[in-house]
């Protein structure tokens, strides 16, 4: 909870839940001293949210005595789009834990009869996609990245790679950028030199410094990280020509999966695999003509596919006659 504003509304989930809070309670619950505290009362007051601030040995804080937070005031069409809003992002893989909560808070001030038509939407959906398991980052990190990225101001990120190695980071950062359930951030990596892509929940902490930076010209942070992510290593390098146009190409194929280039044959398909048959089962999905340029593991793998799929149907023949 280590951004104002949550802690702003913390302490006024637990105004409402008590009757009264003393300071050095409160302090401890949101992880501030007592001044930050008296702020935060104050900065409620300023919203039209009277508290009630009580001196002496025993005082503390509550909200005058009648007051409650009105009823959200939503349309059924801006309900439903919250309420979709955070199922939907429940299945990509964002944080379980937070959506959970700020549907139970929505849902918990809704009108009545709009709540139960919600709670009806919530009971009866379902999905065809399954639920992605992706990593799901801190939110202070979340956070600091996006107004580092917005007011152009470096950050000092403490980074673990994917081998368990930690490393100091300073990073101008481009945006962010969420993809196939992970969260990225892209920007100019001082210590390399070069612009690089880090997944954001790898992230241990971060630093927003005073030193500013120019955003290139050029900055495209959804291209960085698809680029990126295109041409992580894996065992086997994979070159094959597609008969098709670079347009219907682009449909079938995202950018994160692999590069293309322009032929007068067709369009070259360059990416790297773990898997060669995975590869193989890919292009004989795509229902187009190719030609195997490397490796040459890619065509016994092609040709296996074949001779198992020509047995299928043998089989498959024979059990219909």
């Amino acid at each position: 909870m280590s951004h104002p504003t949550s802690r702003l509304l913390a302490m006024l989930e637990l105004l409402q839940a008590n009757q009264r809070v003393g300071g050095a309670a409160l302090a401890e619950r949101l992880g501030v001293d007592q001044r930050t505290v008296r702020r935060y009362a104050e900065r409620l007051v300023e919203l039209g949210i009277p508290v009630v601030a009580e001196r002496g040995r025993y005082g503390g804080y509550r909200l005058m005595p009648g007051y409650k937070l009105p009823p959200l005031m939503l349309t059924d069409d801006e309900a439903t789009a919250v309420v979709l809003g955070l199922l939907t992002g429940r299945r990509l893989g964002l944080p379980g834990p937070a959506a959970e909560a700020a549907l139970a808070k929505v849902q918990r001030v809704l009108p009545p009869a709009l709540r139960d038509r919600v709670q009806a939407l919530q009971e009866t959906l379902g999905f065809t996609m399954g639920t992605r398991d992706g990593a799901a980052p801190a939110t202070a990190a979340v956070l600091t990245l996006a107004e580092a990225a917005r007011h152009r101001r470096r950050v000092r990120l403490n980074y673990v790679s994917w081998k368990g190695s930690a490393s100091e980071r300073e990073l101008d950062p481009h945006g962010l950028v969420f993809h196939s359930g992970r969260w990225y951030v892209t920007g100019y990596d001082h210590g390399r030199g070069e612009v690089r892509t880090f997944r954001v929940d790898r992230i241990r902490s971060t630093e927003l410094r005073a030193e500013t930076f120019e955003m290139p010209p050029d900055a495209d942070p959804v291209r960085q990280v698809t680029t990126s992510l295109a041409g992580v290593p894996y065992a086997h390098e994979v070159e094959v020509l597609l008969k098709t146009t670079p347009e219907r190409a682009r449909t079938r194929i995202p950018p994160s999966v692999g590069t293309f280039a322009e032929t007068s044959d067709g369009v070259l398909l360059s990416m790297r695999v773990e898997h060669l048959d995975g590869m193989a089962q890919m292009l004989a999905g795509l229902g187009w003509p190719f030609v195997i340029r490397r490796p040459d593991e890619l065509r016994s793998a092609v040709r296996e596919l074949a001779v198992r799929l020509m047995a299928q149907a043998g089989h498959d023949s024979a059990v219909d006659g």
